[in-house]
């Protein structure tokens, strides 16, 4: 095993809008990546059927839903950013996870570190949404960070003319989260 071997991160984004700030934020993961950490921001949610057991048959899985698998199994980890959608989960991040929670106990999900970070326009940005998306990860088969927390708050105001990315505070403390994450994912499995 060479040491040059990053750790390859996946995020997810709950929300669909181009100009989602939880897009925004997950962007900025990327860019801030630590050394030796690799964040790719996975496109095609949208394009995923809701889950149905009748489809998600050996040979006749959709394409986007397969893509998706491939990409959770590459990983070392993910990163799940997600908007607050009256009071609970986007239904588009929780249809991921269905798919990702299949075939039942071999997951992609299976033992990999996931946290779930995120914005929302009210004070407390989004933290329903986020302890349903760690308990729905979790049931999933994912091995939820529950102490790697970020859940910022005044989205519409905060990030009305700065990226998540410039904002220096939001930067260090995604910064963090993705090292935290970086060192839960290097961590060897027990046997």
């Amino acid at each position: 095993m060479g040491v040059s071997m990053s750790v390859r991160i996946l995020a997810l984004v709950g929300s669909l809008r181009a100009g989602s700030h939880n897009r925004q934020l997950a962007e900025a993961a990327v860019k801030l990546a630590p050394e030796g950490a690799e964040v790719s921001l996975f496109e095609g949610l949208a394009e995923i059927p809701f889950y149905n057991e009748d489809i998600d048959v050996e040979g006749s899985v959709p394409a986007a839903a397969a893509k998706l698998r491939e990409a959770a199994n590459a990983a070392d980890g993910l990163l799940l950013f997600t908007p607050e959608y009256n009071g609970t989960i986007p239904a588009v991040l929780k249809n991921a996870i269905d798919w990702l929670s299949r075939p039942y106990g071999a997951g992609a999900l299976s033992g990999k570190p996931v946290a779930v970070v995120g914005t929302a326009f009210g004070q407390y940005g989004g933290v329903w949404a986020h302890d349903e998306t760690r308990k729905s990860v979790g049931v999933a088969g994912g091995k939820v960070l529950e102490d790697v927390k970020l859940s910022i708050p005044g989205s519409m105001t905060r990030f009305a003319e700065t990226h998540p990315a410039d904002d220096a505070e939001v930067a260090a403390q995604l910064t963090e989260v993705v090292a935290r994450l970086h060192g839960h994912a290097t961590e060897p499995a027990a046997a």
